[in-house]
């Protein structure tokens, strides 16, 4: 599996919430999501935004670039 299906299962299940809770949030259907946690698919730009949000860290923790997922303020 890759880094970034890796961290937004850990950061999903860290928050407690459902595949189709963040499906929903970014507008996309559960399975489109549930692409993106298996490592077959990646969320364009805006999304990959909404996410990081959503979850609460970085963009480059969730891309792999830093193990940090902290938000930089």
């Amino acid at each position: 599996m890759n880094t970034f299906a890796e961290r937004i299962k850990k950061e999903r299940n860290r928050k407690k919430v459902y595949q189709n809770d963040v499906a929903k949030v970014l507008g996309i259907t559960l399975r489109s999501y549930q692409y993106y946690e298996a490592g077959e698919r990646y969320p364009d730009f805006e999304n990959l935004i909404v996410l990081a949000n959503y979850l609460g860290v970085s963009i480059d923790y969730l891309v792999g670039r830093t193990d940090n997922p902290e938000v930089n303020r």
